[in-house]
């Protein structure tokens, strides 16, 4: 109890759990899954349009961030050419899409404005928009008794990645506590950070089992938890080029969420993971199975 005359607050300790917007982001989370879903399921161009569609609106956000200024003739071409790079993959596959990022940073380079900051949004989503599409493959699920590793290898980096920020967003407001990076995302806890990764790497091990249960338990165990890592590593990343530029949403296309960037953040450095233990593991033609089958 304080002292009578003392001025000093009462602490509550629900104060610092807002909900206000979870009624948005449960809204916006169901479609967003539901269009990621059937994208995921029909895959070739469908699927290259909607990671197209979304790569693009997050360069926008990116364009409009490093330029600080509304968006000009230069910054809708490379808008276009970041939509085309993924629709281009299921036609031309890798040197479609690479050609186009190419030109895409070469108008970059030419152009007026900060040039290095374009060339480095290009050439990331150009990245992340190959390892995405290079996970989900070719479409196979039409052939009856067929094992469509693209399916099942983009529905494990979803799965991981959804639960993280699930699991972050929820211990993170129940629970509250020191902060992980106040200089970057004063938002984040640890207890948020800890939650998400044990609710991703949980989430990844019991489908890796469901789906593979050929392949080592451990295998998917680690794989689930250094994608889970990545993906709170990708969202603070974002973060601190917000920082950066002094902006605090990339966007608010997305209720309760923000921007394409605000969301998709925490999907990119797990996709390029992804893709990298595929390669290595099973070559280019079999990015998904090179993840999945051991």
């Amino acid at each position: 109890m304080s002292e009578p005359g003392s001025t000093r607050p009462r602490l509550d300790p629900l104060a610092r759990r807002s909900w206000t917007d979870l009624g948005p982001r449960l809204a916006s989370a169901a479609v967003l899954l539901l269009i990621a879903a059937i994208g995921l399921y029909l895959g070739g161009i469908i699927f290259g349009a909607i990671v197209g569609a979304a790569f693009a609106g997050c360069y926008r956000e990116w364009e409009r961030m490093v330029t600080l200024q509304p968006l000009t003739p230069v910054g809708a071409v490379l808008i276009g050419l970041v939509g085309l790079s993924a629709l281009a993959y299921p036609w031309f596959g890798l040197f479609g899409t690479t050609g186009i990022v190419v030109a895409a940073m070469l108008v970059a380079t030419v152009a007026a404005g900060p040039r290095s900051w374009r060339v480095a949004g290009l050439l990331f989503y150009g990245i992340v928009i190959v390892a995405i599409m290079a996970l989900r493959g070719r479409a196979t699920w039409d052939v009856p008794g067929s094992f469509d590793a693209g399916l099942w290898g983009g529905l494990f980096l979803g799965t991981v990645i959804w639960a993280t920020d699930t699991g972050a967003y929820f211990t993170g407001r129940q629970v509250g506590g020191e902060k992980l990076a106040p200089d970057i995302s004063p938002g984040k806890t640890w207890s948020g950070a800890i939650g998400g990764f044990a609710l991703g790497t949980l989430a990844g091990l019991v489908l890796w089992l469901l789906i593979v249960p050929v392949s080592p338990w451990w295998i998917g165990l680690v794989l689930a938890a250094s994608t889970s890592i990545l993906g709170q590593a990708g969202d603070l990343a974002e973060s601190a080029i917000k920082r950066r530029f002094r902006v605090k949403d990339s966007g608010d296309i997305i209720p309760g969420h923000g921007g394409l960037m605000d969301r998709l953040d925490s999907l990119t450095f797990g996709a390029i993971f992804l893709f990298a233990v595929g390669l290595l593991h099973a070559g280019y033609d079999a990015i998904a199975s090179g993840v999945l089958l051991w």
